[in-house]
């Protein structure tokens, strides 16, 4: 059993979206792409993943082009299309054009030498659910270093 190599994670995604749910899903990447990601200079702050005609492609994604790469190195925010179940895409892509839902990539990592996207069902958050999240966070710290200090 070997283990994921984490590569990037959309931290931004976790604040700015409430995630209901999660997926994993490949990626279709060009040879100086998958260079790139093992040399983690990937960024998925700005992306997200959208369905069209019955497929699913990641937007905005950067992945840096590779250092030693020739006149052939690949272009670093191309649209990229996401390896699913046919019937999971379907599932999605109702439930992002019913409800009102977004697909966020959370973060990319390799597993078994093959780059993965964990894609997050979200819900947008509103600008006082987002400072109720900074003073949730900020009262936890707190209680844990209450529980650190008492001991």
């Amino acid at each position: 059993m070997s283990e994921d190599k984490k590569v990037t994670v959309n931290r931004k995604a976790r604040f700015d979206y409430e995630i209901l749910e999660s997926f994993e899903a490949g990626i279709v990447l060009t040879g100086t792409e998958i260079k790139a990601i093992r040399e983690g200079k990937v960024n998925l702050s700005d992306a997200y993943a959208r369905p069209e005609n019955g497929e699913l492609w990641l937007h905005n994604a950067h992945i840096a082009q590779y250092s030693a790469g020739t006149r052939y190195n690949h272009e670093p925010t191309r649209s990229r299309k996401l390896l699913m179940h046919r019937d999971q895409i379907r599932e999605l892509s109702r439930q992002v054009s019913e409800r009102g839902m977004t697909l966020v990539p959370l973060k990319l990592y390799l597993k078994q030498h093959r780059a993965k996207v964990e894609l997050g069902l979200a819900r947008g958050r509103k600008h006082r659910d987002k400072r109720r999240a900074i003073t949730d966070r900020d009262r936890e710290r707190e209680a844990q270093e209450a529980i650190k200090r008492s001991r």
